[in-house]
């Protein structure tokens, strides 16, 4: 009794996105789909926008809404912007190339003698 092999083809290198987003950029959807809810607990208690409570608008239209942003600010950029966008903010000396090396103590050339 064979066994029947069949070729798996296997390709690492593949983008995985979901709506034309990647993983991290659902997971900001998601948080900001969480501090939505919370602020608009804490905003008002009895609010309504377009009949639906605040709460409710602000979870699920809110980044319903952020997602189509998210596509249109990302287009035409390369894989992870937006993470890199963020760490700029966070250390932006640490991501310019005009920024002078602090601790420079050899010369670049091997041949620039003083």
């Amino acid at each position: 009794m064979s066994l029947d092999l069949t070729p798996v083809h296997r390709n690492l290198h593949t983008k995985v996105t979901f709506l034309g987003l990647e993983f991290e950029d659902l997971i900001l959807v998601l948080a900001l789909a969480a501090v939505m809810n919370l602020l608009a607990h804490f905003v008002s208690g009895n609010a309504h926008v377009l009949g639906m409570p605040l709460n409710i608008f602000m979870e699920f239209v809110v980044p319903a809404l952020a997602v189509p942003f998210l596509i249109v600010f990302k287009y035409g950029r390369p894989r992870g912007y937006l993470t890199d966008l963020v760490r700029s903010f966070f250390a932006p000396k640490a991501w310019c190339a005009l920024e002078r090396d602090s601790v420079l103590v050899e010369s670049y050339l091997a041949g620039e003698e003083e």
